[in-house]
């Protein structure tokens, strides 16, 4: 699981440095040829995705700190991410432990069936993520929406 997860880490950095110079290039191109509907929001998606990979990394590399961290060993059970302070009573009937990809989280499975998710990856990775996702989205779509009103604007200056 631990290469995986460090496979998946260097996907998504590959992902965000790709979206940031595509938004970059975006701002480039838009200076070179002039005023282009749209090119500003399109670049502020490319921006923001980027973001949302890179936080999403971060997390995920903070899961496979985790996990390495219970890997076997003397002192593993439960696992060490799952012994967190206020979990005492809870650590004692960890039974199991898995990787939580949405949202992002170290599990620890409890023998009552229940679990928890470690304190491992901050409380802000998975809302910044969320967050940002959405206003890539938001910012591709309203670039497409700006980009349609100028070429209808276009042709019906045309037409006339």
């Amino acid at each position: 699981m631990f290469l995986v997860l460090l496979l998946l880490v260097l996907i998504a950095v590959v992902t965000a440095v790709g979206l940031a110079g595509h938004g970059a290039s975006v701002l480039g191109s838009r200076r070179a040829r002039g005023r282009a509907a749209g090119a500003p929001l399109h670049a502020l998606a490319a921006f923001a995705g980027a973001a949302a990979v890179a936080m999403y990394a971060w997390g995920l590399l903070l899961v496979a700190g985790a996990e390495m961290s219970s890997d076997g060993g003397a002192g593993s059970a439960p696992a060490p991410p799952c012994r967190m302070p206020g979990y005492e009573e809870r650590a004692l009937h960890v039974v199991g432990r898995s990787v939580s990809f949405l949202p992002l989280g170290f599990v620890c499975e409890t023998s009552h069936g229940g679990d928890y998710t470690s304190d491992d990856v901050p409380g802000y990775v998975n809302p910044a993520v969320a967050v940002l996702a959405l206003s890539a989205a938001a910012s591709a779509v309203a670039a497409g929406y700006a980009t349609e009103l100028r070429a209808r604007a276009e042709a019906r200056a045309g037409g006339r």
